[in-house]
């Protein structure tokens, strides 16, 4: 997820740097746009080295590409850490005065603030008047904690720890609260000792699923098959090889399970021990898998079941045959695509249910994004 960290004039902001680790470690993109008091604070070089993106706060720095666009338009997500009761008030007004203010304004992104300031500030009836506002307009609110100030007064106005922000970000997605479990790869079935059926997943797809459940809150757990490519911060990850052991890590109760996995149609009746020579013929029994997914769905009716049906780039009754797996697999929705999306960072599919069907095509993320959004919607 891209995120974008604002962080204004207090003394709170030297705390950012924790948030910007901690988001990052998770696997977030995170661009920070201090105001020119945030520096006041905090210093370029350490934003810069946390985040890895330079740090602007000039809007009349490359006009032609209209950056403050830009920013708010790429985020997927804006967080405000600090967000002083000037910040506030500025906000309220509608006053883009800075290229921070004029991002948020240009953005469709949800907005969070974790406002800091003195317990009288943060008391004060404007302060309040103007929080109730931004609350209307849906923006999200943290309420500061108690504790000791600066110069040694105490009383609410801390900005939370770096923990609670996260979590009060990330908990606020349309799947908080579930647990998604989400298959990913190609599972192997040994011939021998070296060498396996197989196929060609490469897992790109299973994993963008997970990050894009993650990025809406749910708790993900990822059974990975013999994947390469990393895997994200934030998630749970569990390593398997072959259909058996997919099997056993499926078995768990859950929400939502997404059959991403390119499982194997078949697996040898009597797998060689040792290394088979290479100077002779060979003739193997295969014996067909488990439909696992279908197994699932029979054995945890309570979970939100959705498998992946690969059609061959020549057929043109993608759409029936996906309504029919539908049925044959007594699941809740079917996504649709065809043998060219594997290995690539692109795909076409289509997400049929009982009750409708829609199509998405582009990069894998945001194709993911679109169909947890769909099962989200589903769900709710």
């Amino acid at each position: 997820m891209r995120i974008l960290l604002g962080i204004t004039g207090g003394i709170a902001a030297y705390k950012a740097a924790n948030l910007i680790r901690g988001l990052s470690e998770l696997g977030h993109e995170v661009t920070v746009l201090p105001t020119e008091n945030a520096l006041r604070f905090i210093g370029k070089p350490t934003l810069e080295a946390l985040s890895g993106h330079a740090i602007e706060t000039d809007m009349y720095q490359d006009v032609a590409a209209v950056r403050h666009v830009e920013l708010g338009q790429q985020a997927d997500l804006i967080l405000i850490a600090p967000a002083t009761a000037s910040f506030i008030a500025r906000l309220t007004a509608g006053i883009a005065d800075d290229l921070m203010l004029n991002a948020i304004l240009a953005s469709e992104a949800p907005v969070f603030l974790a406002p800091a300031m003195h317990t009288q500030m943060w008391q004060n009836p404007a302060t309040q008047a103007n929080l109730k506002t931004l609350e209307s307009r849906g923006i999200r609110l943290l309420a500061p904690a108690s504790g000791r100030l600066t110069g040694g007064d105490s009383g609410p106005g801390r900005l939370p720890e770096t923990q609670e922000i996260i979590d009060f970000v990330l908990s606020a997605g349309k799947l908080s609260g579930k647990h998604v479990i989400v298959t990913a790869g190609g599972t192997r079935e040994p011939i021998d000792e070296v060498r396996f059926l197989g196929n060609s997943s490469s897992g790109r797809m299973g994993i963008e699923l997970a990050i894009a459940a993650r990025d809406e809150g749910a708790k993900v757990t990822l059974i990975a098959a013999n994947i390469e490519l990393p895997i994200p911060g934030g998630i749970d990850t569990v390593s398997v090889s072959s259909v058996d052991e997919l099997e056993a890590a499926m078995d768990q109760s859950c929400d939502v399970l997404v059959m991403a996995a390119a499982v194997s149609d078949y697996k040898l009746a009597k797998p060689h021990r040792g290394k088979l020579p290479r100077n002779q013929s060979l003739t193997l029994e295969l014996l067909p898998t488990k439909d696992l997914i279908a197994n699932f769905a029979v054995n945890h009716p309570e979970a939100y079941c959705v498998a992946f049906a690969l059609v061959a780039q020549e057929d043109s009754n993608l759409l029936t045959i996906a309504e029919q797996k539908l049925w044959d697999k007594g699941v809740n929705a079917i996504v649709a695509n065809r043998s060219s999306a594997l290995g690539s960072k692109v795909t076409e599919v289509t997400f049929v249910t009982k009750d409708d069907q829609h199509e998405f095509s582009g990069e894998k993320s945001s194709v993911s994004v679109e169909l947890i959004r769909q099962i989200a919607g589903k769900l709710s």
